[in-house]
């Protein structure tokens, strides 16, 4: 878990909201250096996702396909820009039945002054986007930060109504997370007044182009905020990497994680994630661009969940190079090999310890944490592409793609916690 912070050496910040009534509330999740910052817990904004014409299908995002049986996309305004408080509270009143609440809750254990253990619970709320259905469940989109290591999950919808959620896929490393809801669990009632957002095009946006950001500020319940595009494909570096977002003066606010950036015709153009919190600085919120999100989000609905039995087994060990160790020790960021097992995949395949894991069939790697949910989503007997950089005799990295079939894990592979990748 993320510690709780308002501040850091960066100035990115993850906004706290402490409400200590009965149980604490864990109100937000530090990305060390730099915090998600419009995050989850008892935080971020809702989430909204669709597509345009395509919209987000039982298949997933943007090719067509069924919609929720009983809703529609989003309406979005036929006008280029809005001119007013009443354009955006139309635009606001369409896209409100596409976004949800997410309450994650946790149970930690702490010593007391006489050395025993006390349970305490946890509590967060962030935000989610309606993307479609799949085989009986609806499906929610959100910040894996919103809902990393929850024990529950609750959905919230427009109509007060809620219902429990689990996690299908996620992806740490792009702070991006699908929740499954089963349909046979929401009121038939709530079924018909929910939507599925319509996506934007975010490569098509420009500096100065009106930005509305939607989600469950401070846990109370839906808000909305209003502002501009400040500025696109703005670097930015979290603790553990760095991450090419959208820049907005709307405000993003405590709850607002996993929220929905639109633009002025309510499409969706961004995920808000991240703020900048200082005395010096006002209004510098970050999203992640729904263009960037798109694929990672299709591949999460797609997904197939893998029993533990059926878990695949890479066989390494390692850690995070983060984006200012790469720089420090000038070396690619990514998942450093330490160690890798004798007669595992990874050794048979021809990765070595020095090796800097950059990609994992086809996604980016960026921590080992993201490296290990990656595998985890694969099960034993697949084939995958593992991209890594390697140094060769003049100090340099070259990039080598390489092919390995994933195992099974053993007793004896699954032993040691610091192999278990």
């Amino acid at each position: 878990m993320y510690e709780d912070m308002n501040f850091n050496n960066t100035g990115y910040t993850e906004p706290d909201q402490n409400q200590n009534k009965g149980t604490a509330k864990k109100t937000g999740k530090r990305i060390a250096k730099i915090a998600a910052a419009a995050v989850a817990f008892g935080l971020i904004a809702g989430v909204t996702m669709q597509g345009v014409q395509y919209g987000f299908s039982a298949a997933g995002i943007g090719n067509g396909g069924t919609q929720l049986a009983t809703t529609n996309t989003t309406k979005t305004s036929s006008k280029g820009t809005t001119s007013g408080n009443e354009d955006l509270s139309t635009v606001a009143s369409n896209v409100m039945p596409s976004i949800v609440s997410i309450t994650s809750k946790y149970t930690t254990s702490s010593g007391n002054f006489f050395g025993q253990q006390q349970n305490n619970e946890s509590e967060g709320a962030g935000s989610g986007i309606i993307v479609g259905k799949k085989d009986g469940y609806l499906l929610v989109v959100t910040n894996n930060h919103v809902i990393a290591d929850a024990q529950s999950i609750s959905v919230g919808f427009t109509d007060g109504t809620s219902a429990s959620g689990t996690i299908k896929g996620t992806d740490s490393d792009a702070d991006l997370a699908v929740v499954a809801v089963k349909l046979k669990d929401i009121k038939s009632a709530t079924m018909k007044k929910i939507k599925v957002i319509t996506l934007g095009d975010s490569d098509n946006l420009k500096v100065g182009e009106q930005a509305i950001a939607i989600g469950n500020a401070l846990g109370y319940g839906q808000s909305v905020t209003g502002g501009y595009i400040s500025a696109l494909n703005r670097e930015v570096q979290l603790t553990d990497k760095t991450m090419t977002l959208l820049q907005t003066d709307a405000a993003i606010n405590p709850g607002n994680s996993g929220g929905a950036l639109l633009n002025s015709k309510g499409e969706l153009v961004g995920i808000n994630t991240v703020k900048y919190s200082s005395e010096d600085v006002e209004g510098m919120g970050y999203a992640i661009p729904i263009n960037t999100a798109k694929p990672i989000i299709d591949r999460l609905i797609k997904q197939k969940t893998v029993s533990k039995s059926e878990q695949a087994y890479l066989g390494i060990s390692g850690q995070t190079i983060s984006s200012d160790m790469a720089a420090q020790m000038d070396m690619p960021q990514g998942a450093l090999v330490r160690q890798v097992v004798q007669n595992s995949p990874a050794q048979k395949a021809g990765i070595s310890a020095g090796d800097v894991i950059v990609s994992f069939d086809g996604s980016t790697v960026s921590t080992m944490e993201g490296l290990k949910s990656k595998i985890e989503g694969k099960k034993a007997g697949d084939t995958v592409k593992v991209v890594v950089k390697r140094q060769n005799q003049m100090g340099t990295y070259e990039k080598k793609t390489i092919s390995v079939k994933l195992e099974k894990k053993t007793d004896d592979s699954s032993s040691s916690s610091t192999q278990n990748n």
